[in-house]
């Protein structure tokens, strides 16, 4: 073990134990923490977030394992990862597309988190699945922007009008306060309504311009990072619209079947992924074109593990400037269990 990663486990156990998160006297395991929405901690913020996520990224390489339980239109995906230091996650989410039509207000996606200790195997937390990936998702993506893109980015378009858009814009307009306008792009204009409520609702939220649009080739060239936040099984974006120095941060696609990107943008963009051990044999953005031969495995430059680790030997940010840069953000357990252990740590 270097003594960066052991930097990192003094990091997360100080934290732990400071807050209580030990076993009770005489050997018996507290209560395991419940943490929903209604319970998130006040000091909970993205800068906190995004440094959980390096200081974990700092440790060994996680070790995962996903399953997809498929039935006519409706997923269970259970995703679980085990990091030296912190543990062991398991996150269960049931996506159900039609839950909305049947009973109104009903989640389509919905599920749980559990951590467990790392030397007993006792559960440690519940956490609410919502939460956990509202955090997490945003957080892996500007974590990969901070890295890859430019430095003060104005123009932000998201493919996209849902909750994950939601969270993005509340990501990287707050760790990229340089950002004055976001696009969002759809194919009905109505279908945004709802998150141009929930923005326009948010007071604390920095004064940006809310665009809508229909026709991604007229607006992509604009935009300085372009994120996909979709469910398409065929690409929504193309390559040939991206402009010199843009960063791609392609987020929806989580199975086999899925990509939001063409060939094109793979192919002349700087590629990396948040983890190869969950992204590079299970996502089809990157399954589909490295069987088509489109790209190569020597393709994918390297994962957030490299990139940390780089830049902790470079000073910073690694980026040619003229360069597109393209990240696909495939998430996965090892993420929810550092944003979980943080989300621990503030909870009294």
């Amino acid at each position: 073990m270097t003594a960066q990663q052991s930097a990192s486990i003094h990091y997360f156990t100080v934290l732990f134990w400071d807050h209580g998160l030990s076993t009770a006297p005489g050997g018996l395991m507290l209560q395991p923490q419940y943490i929903d929405r209604f319970s998130q901690p006040d000091r909970l913020s993205w800068h906190g977030v995004i440094d959980a996520l390096i200081a974990g990224h700092q440790l060994p390489r996680a070790a995962t394992t996903d399953t997809v339980l498929e039935h006519r239109n409706n997923r269970l995906l259970n995703r679980s990862a085990r990091i030296e230091g912190l543990g062991y996650a398991v996150k269960s989410v049931t996506v159900f597309p039609n839950n909305p039509a049947r009973e109104q207000f009903l989640p389509s996606v919905q599920g749980i988190c559990t951590v467990f200790d790392e030397c007993t195997g006792q559960a440690r937390a519940l956490i609410d699945s919502e939460l956990l990936t509202y955090w997490k998702t945003a957080a892996d993506s500007v974590l990969g922007a901070r890295l890859l893109g430019p430095a003060e980015p104005e123009h932000l378009l998201i493919f996209g009008a849902g909750q994950v858009a939601r969270s993005l814009i509340d990501a990287y307009t707050t760790i990229f306060p340089s950002i004055a306008t976001v696009t969002l792009c759809v194919r009905r204009p109505q279908s945004a309504d709802w998150l141009r409520q929930k923005l326009a609702s948010d007071e604390k939220r920095p004064p940006i311009v809310l665009k809508v649009s229909t026709e991604p080739g007229a607006v992509v060239p604009l935009a300085d990072i372009v994120a996909t936040a979709t469910t398409s099984e065929t690409p929504v974006l193309q390559g040939n619209w991206l402009t010199a120095g843009a960063h791609v941060d392609l987020v929806g696609a989580y199975t086999v079947s899925m990509r939001e990107a063409d060939d094109h943008t793979l192919q002349h963009g700087a590629l990396y992924v948040d983890c190869g051990d969950t992204t590079v044999d299970h996502i089809g953005e990157l399954v589909i074109p490295l069987a088509s031969g489109a790209i190569q495995p020597d393709s994918i430059l390297g994962d957030l593990y490299d990139l940390i680790a780089q830049g902790s030997r470079d000073g910073g940010r690694i980026r040619d400037p003229q360069q597109i840069t393209v990240f696909k953000n495939g998430g996965g357990a090892h993420l929810d269990l550092m944003v979980a252990h943080h989300l621990m740590s503030l909870v009294p």
